[in-house]
């Protein structure tokens, strides 16, 4: 049986950053990944840096609107794949869901779809925390309430930075889902045997609301429909309660300015409805290497440089979860910012 292990969290908690140093390491050569996605344009499969004997497999949706269809369907072939030995005989697979899954219908297909279940098995649930917005995260969305509660292991991001308060957060934590263990990454870095140590998933032991999570998804199997209704229905660009996602793609460079000028109004004017922001961009002063940007709320980390871009493609991508911001106020505010800034720069010359 080949262990499948499931890595989810809210927007913005750190799972990709937790998930690119995993990869890095000699413990975790020969790993499949499967990257979720939320909307129209992914791109954590360029930011995700693995060893020479891993390597990704993208499948981009809402995970949690379309189960049966994205995840057992990419399951499948990565089995059918390494059968045929067209991919290296990767030995374990981490699921990697969008910030916005609800991961009761993730755990019921891995436990219980005929496709998958014969030959891979659940080897537990990591759920990142993030400890400067997590507390606020889980009073405003139950996906992230269910996200803790399934839980095998929790991790703590983020608690280096100054705002953070992790201590209260634990308490939160352990009242949701005391049977995890609660550890602490730092700067996105943990030891891979205290995340993967768990074993095979037992919602027995976890607490009643998650047995009733999964008894739910698998009532939902037996009528046949996911709760969305059929796929071809579902916009995945729109997850309800006003939240949707966009990305903006430029191809003009973004002066270092006008970014900085263009991520300070956001944050100052739309920070509470600004889920998540992340991006590569191409910074008019540094054009061989892409800027990495990662946002969440009013929250901004500093600029991250890669040392080459991942592909061919360079125009700038700006990825927004957002709760009732219309897209075209974020692109007329960037596009006003670049040109006031471009227009300073004329002047002084």
């Amino acid at each position: 049986m080949i262990p499948v292990s499931v890595l989810t969290g809210f927007l913005g908690s750190g799972k990709t950053t937790l998930l690119s140093h995993l990869l890095r390491r000699p413990e975790f050569a020969r790993t499949a990944v499967v990257i979720n996605e939320f909307g129209e344009v992914g791109l954590d499969h360029d930011l995700v840096e693995t060893s020479d004997e891993s390597f990704v497999q993208l499948q981009t949706g809402c995970l949690c609107c379309t189960i049966r269809g994205d995840l057992v369907r990419t399951l499948d072939d990565l089995l059918q794949r390494r059968d045929a030995g067209t991919v290296p005989p990767f030995e374990r697979v981490v699921v990697e869901t969008t910030g916005l899954a609800d991961p009761a219908p993730i755990l019921h297909a891995l436990m219980t779809d005929p496709v998958v279940a014969g030959r891979m098995a659940l080897a537990g649930v990591v759920t990142t925390v993030d400890a400067v917005n997590g507390a606020g995260t889980l009073e405003r969305h139950r996906e992230s309430v269910k996200q803790v509660a399934v839980a095998d292991r929790l991790v703590l991001t983020k608690t280096d930075l100054p705002e953070a308060s992790p201590e209260a957060l634990r308490a939160r934590l352990a009242a949701l889902n005391p049977a995890a263990p609660v550890l602490r990454a730092e700067h996105g870095r943990i030891e891979p045997e205290r995340l993967f140590d768990a074993g095979l998933y037992d919602p027995a032991g976890k607490t009643p609301d998650v047995a009733r999570w999964l008894a739910a998804e698998a009532h939902a199997d037996r009528h046949a429909h996911h709760h969305h209704g059929h796929d071809h229905a579902h916009d995945p660009n729109r997850h309800g309660e006003g939240i949707t996602t966009f990305c903006l793609t430029r191809e003009k460079p973004i002066r270092a300015v006008a970014l900085a000028l263009f991520l300070e109004t956001l944050a100052e004017h739309r920070g509470a409805d600004l889920l998540r922001v992340k991006g590569i961009l191409n910074i008019a002063e540094s054009p061989d290497r892409p800027a990495v940007i990662h946002g969440v709320q009013h929250v901004f980390h500093p600029l991250a440089w890669l040392d080459r871009w991942p592909s061919e493609d360079r125009h700038s991508r700006l990825v927004f979860i957002t709760r009732d911001i219309p897209r075209a106020w974020i692109e007329q505010l960037l596009e006003a910012l670049d040109d006031e800034v471009a227009l300073a720069e004329a002047n002084r010359t």
